[in-house]
């Protein structure tokens, strides 16, 4: 594991409890502050009494310490390389991330090393500026719930302008693009990114007093059984990782997993789920069951 923030979570909190103590004698209270800040409610009971005991021979009882330099926490040559892999993903400077000066640090690993298949191949444009500006200016009013003014492409090619409340951004791994999930105060929308011609906050649009539960009639969930052979238990959650999911173990070698999607997915999950084989069976919904089926039905009478 590369970055994790469960395990940083405790040498940031000491680092930043010695940094002040090599300015000033620290007291408990400020000490406690700065855990409760960096780490977890529970973490106090093991970093207070580890340093102020001297067990962590970092801070003297008095509240100083024998460091003479504020402590840095320096980047490894594997977290370079990780970085340095991902600051070549377009996607990126979306987000207006900065990244150290990895000078030539060689990458851990290429866009060539990855292997896409089953995805759509005109994914939003990540590199043009405009594209880049309206989604900084969508992901701020997103955050701040503010009101947008767009003008958005049809399907026919005219321009619709809309006045709507952001609610958030979702990403399509298979459509490779960015939806904007939005309302206003009859109804909700779902607007692709890359159909978005212009962008503006709009001051004159309340929002309203009770925040518009936007989407959420369109998740769906399925539930399968799955059978822990050839690693398959494995397999499954690694080529779910990216939804919302439950995992509950029945004996040994069965278990339990529930899936939530959005409905717009559905047929992607099908085909996902009959890519395991005679590892995994659907149980719930009914209807899924069906789909399942109908898929299985369709590729017999074509001879697969």
């Amino acid at each position: 594991m590369i970055f994790s923030e469960l395990y940083s979570a405790y040498y940031t909190a000491v680092a930043n409890i010695l940094k002040a103590a090599v300015g000033h004698t620290l007291q408990k209270g400020e000490l406690r502050e700065i855990v409760a800040r960096h780490a977890f409610g529970e973490s106090i009971l093991t970093i207070e009494p580890a340093l102020t005991e001297e067990r962590w021979q970092l801070l003297r009882k008095d509240g100083t310490t024998p460091l003479q330099n504020v402590p840095t926490m320096p980047l490894t040559t594997l977290e370079k390389q990780w970085l340095k892999a991902i600051s070549a993903d377009p996607r990126v400077r979306l987000f207006g991330d900065a990244f150290p000066d990895l000078g030539d640090t060689e990458p851990l690993f290429t866009a060539e090393d990855v292997v896409i298949f089953d995805s759509y191949a005109d994914g939003d444009p990540y590199e043009d500026e405009a594209y880049i500006r309206r989604f900084r200016l969508i992901l701020d009013a997103v955050a701040n719930r503010r009101p947008l003014r767009i003008g958005m492409l049809n399907r026919k090619g005219s321009v619709r302008n809309l006045r709507l409340t952001p609610a958030y951004l979702e990403y399509s791994e298979k459509d490779d693009k960015f939806r904007l999930i939005a309302s206003d105060t009859r109804f909700a929308t779902t607007v692709n990114l890359g159909r978005i011609v212009s962008c503006e906050l709009d001051g004159e649009l309340p929002l309203p007093k009770h925040p518009v539960e936007c989407g959420r009639e369109k998740q769906s969930s399925v539930v399968f059984e799955l059978v822990d052979e050839r690693n398959a238990l494995e397999r499954v959650l690694l080529h779910f990782a990216h939804f919302e999911k439950q995992a509950e173990r029945i004996d040994e070698t069965h278990y339990r997993v529930t899936v939530a999607y959005d409905s717009d997915d559905e047929t992607e999950l099908v085909i996902r789920v009959l890519s395991f084989g005679p590892m995994l069976k659907v149980t719930d919904p009914p209807r899924f069951v069906g789909l399942i089926k109908e898929r299985l039905i369709e590729q017999k009478s074509c001879g697969l």
